[in-house]
């Protein structure tokens, strides 16, 4: 009888069980997670950094300093300037093209101002200079 008893217990709890599938989900996105959720991580990671960049720390100059890099850089404007008109004289930046060495400089007026495009013929490198009217 007690079998029986604990048979037919086991039976019917049985057929009141159930069951659900488990899925997992993971959080990072870059694990196949929300893309959501970047924003998130990203902040939460950035708040415990306590790490801070040497680079990026900006030492308090002095006047004397500041003095110091104005004047030079005054004085490296002069020089850089007196070197480009002895090389391709006054009337370099006149509108049309020159060579000096590998770079080929083509000077025009638009309607933004004075163009200037530089192009190192070696590397095919470019860069464009306006000056504003």
């Amino acid at each position: 009888m007690k079998t029986l008893l604990i048979f037919l217990t086991i039976l019917f709890t049985g057929m009141h069980m159930q069951g659900q599938q488990l899925v997992y989900e993971p959080v990072n996105p870059a694990f196949g997670g929300d893309s959501f959720n970047y924003q998130w991580l990203l902040n939460a990671a950035n708040a415990q950094n306590t790490f801070e960049d040497p680079s990026l720390v900006e030492e308090e100059k002095s006047d004397l300093d500041i003095f110091t890099e104005a004047l030079n850089q005054q004085l490296l404007s002069q020089v850089s300037r007196r070197l480009l008109d002895d090389q391709l004289g006054e009337d370099i930046l006149e509108p049309g093209t020159s060579t000096f060495g590998s770079l080929e400089l083509e000077v025009f007026e638009s309607s933004d101002g004075l163009v200037i495009n530089i192009l190192d013929t070696t590397t095919g490198d470019q860069t464009q200079i306006i000056v504003p009217n």
